[in-house]
């Protein structure tokens, strides 16, 4: 088999001019990824039918320049580098032959025997960039490398590097010693996941998760008879909440939030008052995020920073809001269609994230800052409302530049610990529990934790997150009404 024998350079296109032939969808998409690398690049344009998106693109762009008419041999007079987006092959043909005369490199959309270099994917993060070469056999191969990088690369690697930088200038000695000890501060980067570090840390979770439901089951059973009955005669509605915990599960393992809004709403549609099944949520969401968090830890998926971050204002805002939602528990039939309301809001706001996922962002967001103040206010609202913390804390660190995996292995497992301290402070605060819907989701939970984790790359994100939206606006809507019709 041949190898591929294309060699790999990286060009500074605002040092020289480009000549992009053909405006429209396919030269819309060169121009993008031409920009999208090189904002300062010198660009003309040339087409006869001008696609509006792309004029829109150039105008942000000073060094491009867009001309509405015919190609002429002309144009690749002063010219250095030439892209061809066009589909008339007797163009591409002519623009080859001119090219060929004046020693242009030149590249045909989806022509591959024409071009005399490739335009490859590109992975980048901030001042590193990974160009991906399939020697032209398949750009869709290439493309699905770039999204596997571009998950796997935490975009902390960017801080690493301006580290590096700072550090290699205050090195001294030859180049052999300088290079013996970048190499020794780099080593640990190769190492898989930080190994060393791991057997610790793995201890110390399981053995937070076993501590955890010793402390829950030992306050239930003395503190609540009827819970030792719940595990000889299960209620009919345990089945409900079995299999309700389990797909609402499998749903946020999928797309890293929902189980609190699904759950909540399930709950409250079949009479469990506020306090009660935010309880329930809580206690479930301990194995289940405990279960989640180990696998996104032993996955690598954790920002260890950003973990420390979110904890301690995450627990303070969850236990706040636990205490309040349990002080008005005597008056959970006004505050059920509260409840309510709010899980109405986040419904739509799932839904319209659903829509804007697949929308490509042509600005670069800066990262979200202010990590403390998102913890406090996502604990709070996920104790009050039965969830939040995924809606509220994980899009916003998405939506605020963050890696969509690190954030989401981040989220689980400080989730594990701020359901813990929920469910620490309902179990002190209320009276009673309803144990058929709490047992129910326990155990649904539990059980599709590690089964959503392996299969959430296999599900269409938009698709679970449309029908999940539509769910909770629906439920959310039956009790809100139901309460309507009551005070009628």
């Amino acid at each position: 088999m041949e190898d591929n024998q294309l060699f790999p350079v990286f060009i500074k296109l605002e040092t020289i001019h480009t000549l992009l032939v053909g405006a429209g969808p396919v030269g819309l998409e060169k121009l993008n990824a031409i920009l999208q690398n090189s904002p300062d690049a010198n660009v003309t344009v040339i087409g006869l039918e001008v696609l509006p998106e792309l004029n829109k693109l150039a105008n942000q762009y000073e060094r491009v320049t867009v001309l509405k008419r015919e190609f002429n041999t002309s144009d690749l007079d002063g010219v250095d580098l030439v892209v061809a987006a066009t589909n008339n092959d007797d163009l591409n043909q002519q623009i080859r032959l001119e090219a060929d005369r004046r020693n242009l490199l030149v590249n045909f959309a989806d022509k591959p025997d024409l071009c005399n270099f490739y335009l490859g994917s590109v992975v980048k993060k901030g001042d590193l960039k990974i160009a991906i070469s399939t020697n032209g056999k398949s750009p869709t191969i290439a493309k699905r490398i770039k999204e596997v990088l571009n998950d796997s690369l935490p975009d902390e690697i960017n801080d690493t590097l301006q580290n590096m930088q700072a550090l290699r200038n205050t090195l001294n000695g030859d180049f052999a010693s300088k290079v013996k000890k970048l190499n020794a501060v780099t080593a640990s980067l190769v190492e898989t996941n930080g190994e060393k570090s791991r057997p610790k840390l793995k201890w110390l979770i399981w053995l937070a998760i076993v501590f955890s439901f010793v402390i829950v089951v030992t306050a239930f059973w003395h503190k609540e008879p009827q819970f030792q009955t719940y595990l000889t005669e299960l209620h009919p509605t345990f089945y409900w909440f079995l299999i309700g915990g389990f797909i609402f599960a499998m749903i946020d393992g999928a797309i890293g939030m929902s189980y609190g809004v699904t759950s909540t709403s399930f709950s409250i549609a079949m009479g469990v008052p506020p306090a009660s099944a935010s309880m329930g949520v809580h206690l479930s969401e301990i194995l289940s995020n405990g279960i989640a968090g180990w696998m996104h830890y032993r996955f690598g998926n954790v920002n260890w920073k950003l973990f420390k971050l979110l904890l301690i204002p995450g627990i303070i805002g969850a236990v706040t809001g636990a205490y309040l939602l349990s002080s008005l528990e005597h008056y959970s039939h006004y505050t059920k269609p509260i409840v309510s309301l709010y899980t109405l809001i986040l419904g739509f706001v799932i839904l319209s994230k659903a829509y804007k996922a697949n929308r490509k962002k042509t600005v670069r967001q800066d990262k979200i800052k202010k990590i403390s103040i998102l913890g406090l206010f996502g604990g709070f609202i996920d104790a009050v409302g039965g969830g939040g913390w995924g809606s509220i804390v994980l899009s916003s660190l998405i939506a605020g530049g963050r890696n969509a995996r690190t954030s989401l292995g981040t989220v689980k497992i400080t989730r594990f610990f701020i359901a813990l301290m929920s469910s620490l402070t309902f179990i002190t605060m209320l009276n009673g529990a309803h144990w058929e819907a709490v047992a129910g989701l326990v155990i649904g939970s539990a059980l599709a934790s590690p089964i959503a984790a392996k299969v959430s790359n296999r599900i269409s994100v938009k698709t679970i997150m449309v029908s999940v939206g539509i769910l909770v606006v629906l439920v959310s809507l039956r009790s809100i009404i139901k309460f309507i019709l009551e005070l009628v």
